[in-house]
């Protein structure tokens, strides 16, 4: 059964579905069962297959599985290995999976991701990208975060929103909002949906309400919601009415970095590097997009010594914009540097939403051994911080700046 992934700019081939489920409980047999679906000639060629389960993930399962054909080198069989994502427990309440098939297969197009090579009942399955995965620590090293830079610059010039807003007015229903994203006050006039908004907008309807406790929780999340839409959201940044289409979750672990003899590797020395996971691209400020890259210096200890001081943030948006125009078609204002600069330290708080309402969502559905609600109230507590400065509130109170606000005031 064939499953097709159509994207405005084109008819992509269809894509496979194979009408099976990924079992983590039988988790080898079935990763083996489903990569023969694919590559049958593996079931009864001569050599072991490998199957290595990555760790970094607290939504999914990810896994490399690898035929060790002899006779090929390590690289060989590397080109061949194929990565099996399957999807967390109830993850499709915060993911629209049909849409991250969708955007993986634009990526893939643009050369911007690696081939899809099908789609099962709760996962995917592509091609491996022969890399080192990076670390927080990796993303702090200079040459690493220009790559990042300059890789992101690309992506958010190259990949364009139509291709996944077209595919989005079809599902469009009036007693149910866009693509079940009920849009409420002045976050319904944002466009093209989905976006950013809509999506911390379908994610605040999904959080439990079954205490008083958790009511009042959702309505004050809710008022933030409106509150930062109302105070961050203009048509300044780069992109389309201001938006670009965004990966949205660059931690570390989604940033691969090549090796520097790959096909990829520009000549120069400098460092290349790939993106990976594509469940949270959606359009975006280019703010919002980078401020949260750069949250993710921090790791999933929120470390905030990590993160990057005012200088380093404009150089990052530097090399950023050097890429962003070389491999864009539409005129970049001379004043963009400054004025991404500004736009970056005002969305600083939202990547803190964005993460405590997945967060607190995960600690309800998800089957991960990952300690979500105290995720959660980190995350949440970046963005009041943030709102405290800005208010100053703070100030007022007398108390101590936070860490992670002094360290982004650094310069």
């Amino acid at each position: 059964m064939d499953s097709p992934i159509e994207i405005s700019n084109g008819h992509l081939p269809h894509l496979q579905y194979i009408d099976l489920a990924f079992d983590n409980e039988s988790l080898d047999d079935s990763a083996r069962t489903l990569v023969y679906r694919i590559q049958p000639k593996w079931r009864d060629s001569p050599g072991n297959i490998e199957i290595v389960k990555f760790t970094d993930g607290i939504t999914n399962t990810l896994l490399k599985i690898a035929k060790h054909t002899p006779g090929l080198s390590e690289a060989e069989i590397d080109r061949d290995s194929i990565l099996l994502r399957a999807y967390g427990n109830h993850t499709e309440i915060i993911i629209d999976r049909d849409r991250e098939a969708r955007s993986h297969a634009l990526c893939a197009e643009r050369g911007l991701a690696p081939p899809l090579l099908a789609r099962f009942k709760n996962g995917l399955l592509y091609r491996f990208i022969i890399g080192q995965v990076c670390t927080p620590r990796d993303l702090i090293s200079e040459p690493i975060w220009r790559a990042v830079a300059k890789r992101l610059g690309e992506w958010h010039a190259r990949l364009p929103i139509s291709a996944v807003v077209e595919e989005e007015k079809k599902k469009k229903n009036v007693s149910n909002g866009v693509n079940g994203h009920d849009l409420s006050g002045s976050l319904a006039s944002r466009r093209p949906v989905p976006n950013i908004w809509s999506v911390m907008q379908k994610w605040v309807h999904a959080l439990p309400c079954d205490t008083p406790k958790q009511e009042t929780r959702k309505e004050l999340l809710q008022n933030e919601l409106d509150r930062s839409f109302h105070d961050l959201d203009n048509e300044r940044g780069p992109g389309s009415s201001g938006l670009v289409f965004g990966h949205c979750d660059l931690l570390s672990a989604n940033v691969i970095m090549l090796p520097t003899n790959c096909a990829s590797s520009k000549p120069g020395g400098s460092r290349q590097v790939s993106f990976i996971d594509y469940e949270y691209a959606t359009p975006c400020p280019a703010a919002f997009d980078i401020a949260n890259h750069f949250a993710e210096w921090g790791g999933y200890d929120c470390d905030y010594n990590m993160l990057p001081t005012q200088s380093m943030r404009r150089q990052f948006l530097q090399d950023y914009l050097k890429s962003y125009k070389a491999h864009s078609d539409t005129r970049v204002p001379s004043n963009m540097l400054d004025v991404l600069c500004d736009e970056v330290d005002r969305y600083r708080g939202m990547p803190g939403f964005y993460w405590g309402v997945w967060a607190l969502i995960q600690a309800t559905i998800s089957e991960i051994d990952f300690d979500y609600a105290s995720y959660a109230e980190v995350r949440l507590g970046e963005y009041y911080a943030w709102r405290a400065e800005e208010s100053g509130s703070r100030v007022q109170q007398g108390h101590e700046m936070p860490l992670r606000e002094r360290r982004w005031a650094e310069e």
